[in-house]
C-alpha cells in the first residue's frame, strides 16, 4: 500500500513537470553535416532530435532539412553554421519564441506557428542585422 502511495506521488510530480520537449527533427541530410551540442560533434541523420542551443554546420557539399515543432521549416544550403538559441513553443496556445543565429552561409525558412503568434516572436540574427520574422518564406544568405 505504501508503494503505491510513493508511486502515485511519484506519478504526479513528474506529471507536473515539463516533459523533455522535442524541438525539431532532421528530415534530410546530405554531404559534410554536424550538429554540435556543447563539445561534441554528431552526424546527423533523418529523426536525429535537436535541441536548444544546437548549432547546424555544413561543409562545401552539405545540405540539412528539419522541422521544428511549431511547423517551421529549415533548409541549409553549403558552408553554413546556423544557431538554435533559443526555442520556447507551447503546443496550446501555438505561441512561444524563436531565436536564430545565421554566422555564415545560407538559411531558406518557411515560418511556423511562433512567428504567426506575435510580433517579433521569432528572429534571426546575423553578424550585421536583427530581422523580426512575421509569418512568411524568406531566405537569409551571409557571405563568409
Amino acid at each position: 500500500m505504501m508503494y503505491r502511495a510513493i508511486g502515485t506521488l511519484l506519478a504526479a510530480a513528474l506529471l507536473g513537470q515539463p516533459a523533455f520537449a522535442e524541438i525539431a527533427r532532421i528530415k534530410r541530410s546530405t554531404g559534410s553535416a554536424t550538429v554540435q551540442r556543447g563539445g561534441a560533434a554528431m552526424t546527423p541523420k533523418p529523426g536525429f532530435l535537436l535541441l536548444s542551443g544546437d548549432t547546424l554546420v555544413t561543409g562545401k557539399d552539405g545540405q540539412m532539412s528539419l522541422t521544428f515543432a511549431d511547423d517551421t521549416r529549415f533548409s541549409i544550403g553549403p558552408n553554413s553554421r546556423i544557431s538554435v538559441d533559443k526555442f520556447d513553443y507551447n503546443a496550446r496556445s501555438q505561441t512561444g519564441e524563436f531565436i536564430t543565429r545565421v554566422n555564415r552561409g545560407s538559411l531558406a525558412v518557411v515560418s511556423g506557428q511562433i512567428a504567426h503568434s506575435k510580433q517579433d516572436a521569432m528572429k534571426v540574427r546575423t553578424p550585421t542585422s536583427l530581422l523580426g520574422v512575421r509569418g512568411t518564406k524568406f531566405i537569409v544568405e551571409v557571405p563568409q
